[in-house]
């Protein structure tokens, strides 16, 4: 699966058709029968004939195997803290479907065909947030969906929660009871902290080009220089990200009236036989503006080797142990381990903190007449005259503590490595704490970016939008459907989160791809 499929299907409000692909379901027969060729011959299992974790040197029955899955998942329901999103969860059961898919699990079909028929009903387990440390897996996030199938606990569904049997049954669907292994399977892998990452991947997309966007109109704003994002600069430090975002920015400007040229910002000059004369003009404009494709590029870069990253994840074998039903042997190892996860999600943040300042930064030469050149004072609109009005004042001390918080929130989750279950899991990856703070940060950039594609909508109306550029005229009228001109002083906070989900929906990517064909 792609990313863009998962976050797709995750996010539907549509039914959601996937299956097994008749191979997958070979595959997984196959893996079973060499589990049971194993314990017909006496081998021990872990997880399946032994105790778990530092518990792993008690031998069990064969036939206490279900009993022991079934103990695995009740013990480890201790989560706490928020319930995760519906489409955190929706994501969570089709990635492990999806792993489990590959066979290497001793799983069988129906359970899986069970847990996607929970997505396509939107049948959504209630797991809390809080309680996995990445490795040996998302073991008490996973045990809520694993109770779930077997028709303990509760779910969301049809709009409020039921009991899980109460919701399965309402669906036509039926609970079911966990063989040997299963249990381990179903919970003790990277699927939680990646269905986060997988959705964080797909924002910090969206908010990668709406930082270029925004950075464009902002120029407009303030009577930029474009000469800042010429080819040639990008071409002499070639970083894949930065051109990325100068071509974007340059594209954008392309047809401006208000975004000025090298030429125009330097025409003012000192008269002959005149030293240390002011022009009034500075030829460079300042490091926000200047230098934006230096930091948006930073993070078209991660995302370029994170996504990668995701993608192996989500579509990898991430239990133990594993089976190999063509040699017919146990692998017992640690798949479980989402380091790769933890580490692209905390360079994740980072980036997207880094940007969330960047647009911070611009936000506050637009609405400062020091720097806006010529625009009013907080952008205040119709009704500055009066004096009583105060226009985007509120809007940038909000920005700005917003901001503030992504930067916070920035700090690694990786490097909090904890020794625990005895000295069993003594190192472990954190990778799901890191991939839940790369969600909360993206939560943040996008408000920060709302704010500020607010106040550039204003500020462009402010110089009169025969000036802007096409791409920039066609954006403004988008973010007006959202949220009306500022004529005097009214709350703003719906504003903010309509033109956040706006950001985020993939509306004005393709508005500005369909203006600059």
């Amino acid at each position: 699966m792609t990313i863009r499929e998962i976050a797709g299907a995750a996010r539907s409000a549509a039914p959601v058709r996937v299956g097994l692909d008749p191979v997958s379901v070979v595959r997984m027969e196959d893996s079973v029968r060499v589990l049971e060729k194993r314990l017909a011959e006496g081998v021990p299992v872990y997880g399946v004939t032994t105790g778990f974790g530092d518990s792993s040197h008690r031998r069990i029955a064969v036939e206490d195997a279900a009993e022991l899955q079934r103990n695995l998942i009740r013990y480890h329901l201790n989560g706490v803290g928020p319930l995760a999103c519906r489409d955190v969860v929706r994501a969570t059961m089709l990635i492990r479907a999806n792993s489990l898919a590959r066979g290497d699990s001793a799983i069988r079909p129906e359970v899986v065909d069970l847990l996607l028929g929970m997505v396509l009903h939107d049948v959504v387990p209630r797991v809390p947030e809080r309680g996995s440390l990445g490795a040996s897996g998302d073991l008490v996030p996973l045990c809520y969906i694993a109770a779930a199938l077997m028709g303990e606990g509760d779910v969301d569904y049809r709009g409020s929660t039921w009991s899980a049997v109460d919701a399965l049954i309402d669906a036509g669907l039926n609970p079911i009871a966990l063989e040997a292994k299963e249990g381990l399977a179903l919970i003790n892998g990277t699927s939680f902290a990646a269905a986060f990452a997988a959705l964080a991947v797909a924002d910090a997309e969206e908010l990668a080009f709406a930082a270029d966007l925004v950075t464009a109109m902002a120029s407009e704003a303030i009577l930029g220089n474009r000469a800042h994002f010429d080819e040639f600069l990008f071409a002499a430090k070639p970083h894949r990200g930065s051109i990325q975002s100068a071509e974007l920015i340059r594209r954008i400007l392309s047809d401006s009236r208000l975004a000025r040229s090298q030429d125009d910002v330097t025409s003012a000059r000192c008269t002959a036989g005149e030293q240390n004369c002011s022009g009034g003009e500075r030829v460079q404009d300042n490091y926000s503006i200047r230098c934006a494709p230096h930091v948006t590029g930073v993070l078209w870069d991660t995302l370029e080797w994170a996504s990668r990253w995701v993608a192996v994840e989500v579509n990898s074998s991430t239990d133990n142990p594993l089976f190999d039903s063509r040699a017919g042997t146990v692998h017992h190892g640690g798949n479980f381990y989402a380091g790769h996860v933890g580490q692209a999600m905390d360079s994740l943040k980072i980036a997207a903190a880094n940007v969330a300042d960047l647009l911070d930064r611009q936000l506050a030469l637009v609405v400062d007449p020091r720097f806006s050149r010529g625009l009013p004072a907080n952008l205040v609109g119709a009704e500055a005259g009066r004096g009583v009005h105060h226009g985007f004042k509120g809007m940038q001390i909000a920005c700005s503590a917003v901001t503030a918080e992504a930067l916070k929130e920035a700090g690694p989750a990786g490097i909090f490595s904890r020794s625990s279950e005895s000295h069993n899991q003594d190192k472990v990856s954190m990778g799901t704490i890191a991939a839940r703070g790369a969600r909360t940060v993206l939560e943040l950039t996008a408000q920060v970016a709302a704010i500020h594609l607010l106040a550039v909508a204003q500020a462009l109306e402010l110089r009169g939008l025969e000036r802007v550029s096409s791409v920039s005229r066609r954006v403004h009228g988008v973010v007006r459907e959202c949220a009306r001109f500022v004529s005097g002083d009214r709350r703003q906070d719906g504003d903010i989160e309509s033109v956040a989900q706006l950001l985020l929906s993939g509306r004005l990517r393709a508005v500005v791809a369909e203006t600059s064909k």
